[in-house]
């Protein structure tokens, strides 16, 4: 069983996921843009990362009686002047992402609902993750500057990215 509030934030939250799938699409055509297959090929599957997330949470709210809603969302930031800016941006919304699980879960302690503690434990795992690779990858880019060999190195990586649902648990 889910209180209104907890079942408003959880929507809010599949919103935000989908929304975040469009925000990484959006970096994908950019570095399509420029001819970086590799980095569009990251963001792509970025992308569907967001969405299985989305729908996790989607498939969560319905299985706990609940009713999903979806709603629009603004449009995403389509332009940027480097790869680096792509990166930093991916980091700072990373930031936002992991503060929203968090207070979805503050939400879920307060009403001590251990149900839906423990399936956001899931997130709160998954943005460790997602901090600690986007970190690490703005951190490479940084390093790397202008070097066009680099660059090409790093596109040629994170073109072998994939994404695979984990498994059912």
């Amino acid at each position: 069983m889910l209180s209104q509030k907890l079942l408003d934030a959880l929507n809010q939250q599949v919103k935000f996921e989908f929304s975040s799938a469009n925000y990484y699409l959006a970096m994908a055509a950019y570095c399509k843009s420029e001819d970086l297959d590799g980095f569009a090929n990251f963001f792509v599957v970025q992308a569907e990362e967001e969405k299985f997330h989305a729908m996790k949470m989607f498939n969560f709210i319905n299985e706990l009686g609940g009713r999903a809603l979806i709603y629009g969302f603004e449009d995403p930031k389509n332009d940027f002047t480097s790869v680096e800016e792509v990166f930093q941006t991916a980091l700072d919304h990373e930031k936002i992402v992991t503060d929203r699980i968090n207070q979805l879960m503050d939400i879920a302690v307060n009403e001590k609902n251990y149900a839906c503690v423990s399936f956001l434990n899931w997130y709160v795992d998954e943005q460790v993750e997602e901090m600690s690779m986007m970190t690490g990858l703005l951190n490479k880019i940084k390093r790397i500057g202008e070097s066009s060999h680099a660059i090409y190195m790093l596109d040629a990586e994170l073109a072998t990215r994939t994404f695979t649902p984990p498994a059912a648990e």
